[in-house]
């Protein structure tokens, strides 16, 4: 007898627990701030977050939130910014919950209080430094972006509902009352976005001698050799990007690829934008939008771009361009000049690696470099000279959703780093310690004045043992 089917995805889908859709939240300033933040230190100081049984059953309690509320979470990431179901799934939710079950496997001690800021995959890059800072026993506010709305107000009614109201607050705050919000005198700060808001909140945290995190947009330049492989080209390559198209910020922005791939490129870039439906993603629905009406008009300077290239679809009105590919591309180009927020490569010829490695090092720190080529010594040239907060081989974005990869910029890219064990050590504080008793006074009095030859020639004599007894005579 064959056993029963199992459920469709579809109805289990439907099956999934859903949230009322409420009114929009109000937004919130620097003063609701400040009530969060006495609410939060309080709960720091009565010691609420130093328990680890309190720590582990917070972070059990997020991965349920994130499973009786999936499908709302996918129901907002599409609202805000067209995320198919699958990659709103895999890139967001999968990644936060194996955040979380990390944590929960590799609890310790100690703490901090935090802030989080975030936009663009606005639950797991909001979620994702929350895992870490709870693990390491913090208090935290985190302010999901008002770029993406739904995705922000459903968090801020979500979270209050799951984990401790004293210990962890949901602001909604604009971006610009993060400088003021940071004011308040924060024992930590995680940002992302990008460069602009990222230096007003460094700026503002340093007032305070306040430390922080920054993750910011920037230029991903991806390097395309002469000896890669069409077929890996085509299924694991920059185009791919077009499944977050314009949104993440670990994606490729600039292709340099070599006379012989230049042109087989374009073909193999647009290949995903055609797979799995067999047609072309025209819609919105498929590939996903701009974030919102504010950030509508980013795209705009890659249609400005007039080259021999394939120039997408677009559409104003629901905030849409299709996955686009600018071709015989030169490093003066209104397009090289700036942040792409769009699902637009501009793709630059250059003659060889050398070329390539000399137009990375020209710019800015990228947040991430990425190289595919078949030949192992191109491979580690780019990855060894070459500075970047992360790089990747042969593929993009992998190295960005692994647990145990640290991820984080370098110089215009950010600060930090986080992920992982990263996320714990960036939310906690390492203090060193030294317990020393009282029965040795009688040798260490030999550090005391007043100073004598004989004395010195002990402490000389004591410091060369101090190689084979690991420190033990630096006490005098």
């Amino acid at each position: 007898m064959s056993a029963p089917p199992s459920p469709s995805p579809a109805r289990w889908f439907k099956a999934l627990r859903r949230t009322r859709i409420e009114e929009s939240s109000t937004k919130a300033g620097p003063a609701a701030c400040a009530e969060q933040l006495k609410r939060a230190r309080a709960a720091f100081r009565a010691g609420r977050t130093s328990k680890e049984s309190f720590r582990r059953a917070q972070l059990e309690t997020l991965v349920r939130m994130l499973a009786e509320h999936e499908c709302d979470f996918v129901d907002a990431l599409c609202r805000d910014l067209h995320k198919p179901r699958f990659e709103s799934v895999v890139s967001e939710l999968i990644l936060v919950k194996n955040e979380a079950l990390y944590a929960i496997n590799n609890l310790t001690k100690p703490p901090l209080s935090a802030s989080v800021g975030a936009w663009c995959s606005p639950v797991q890059l909001c979620l994702v430094p929350l895992v870490g800072a709870i693990a390491a026993g913090n208090c935290v506010i985190i302010n999901p972006s008002d770029t993406s709305s739904h995705t922000a107000e459903l968090l801020h009614r979500l979270i209050p509902s799951y984990l401790d109201n004293e210990c962890y607050h949901v602001l909604l705050a604009s971006a610009s009352d993060l400088p003021e919000i940071v004011d308040l005198k924060f024992d930590h700060v995680f940002f992302t976005g990008n460069s602009a808001d990222g230096t007003k909140v460094a700026q503002a945290a340093a007032r305070g001698l306040t430390p922080v995190t920054l993750v910011l947009d920037g230029t991903n330049p991806c390097y395309v050799d002469a000896e890669c492989d069409g077929a890996r080209r085509g299924g694991a390559s920059p185009g791919r990007a077009s499944r977050t198209p314009g949104r993440a910020r670990r994606r490729p922005t600039t292709c340099c690829a070599t006379p012989a791939p230049a042109t087989p490129c374009c073909g193999s870039c647009a290949a995903p934008c055609c797979s799995s439906t067999g047609r072309t993603r025209a819609s919105p629905a498929a590939t996903g939008a701009w974030p919102a009406p504010r950030a509508s008009p980013r795209p705009r300077p890659a249609r400005q771009v007039r080259h021999g290239g394939r120039r997408g679809q677009v559409n104003e009105a629901e905030k849409y361009i299709a996955p686009t590919l600018l071709t015989e591309v030169v490093e003066t180009d209104p397009i090289m000049q700036q942040e792409i927020f769009g699902p637009v490569l501009p793709i630059l010829t250059v003659s060889d690696v050398d070329e390539a490695i000399a137009f990375i090092c020209r710019r800015e720190k990228p947040l991430c470099v990425y190289a595919y080529s078949s030949n192992s010594k191109v491979i580690s040239r780019l990855m060894e000279e070459t500075s970047s907060g992360s790089f990747c081989a042969n593929d993009c974005i992998l190295q960005s959703l692994m647990v145990v990869l640290p991820f984080g910029g370098v110089g215009a890219s950010g600060m930090g780093s986080h992920h992982g064990r990263a996320s714990f050590d960036t939310f906690s504080h390492r203090k060193s310690c030294l317990l020393r008793g009282t029965r040795i006074e009688c040798v260490t009095y030999l550090r005391y004045p007043p100073y004598e030859d004989r004395n010195l020639s002990l402490m000389t004599w004591a410091s060369t043992l101090s190689y084979k007894s690991q420190g033990w005579c630096q006490i005098l």
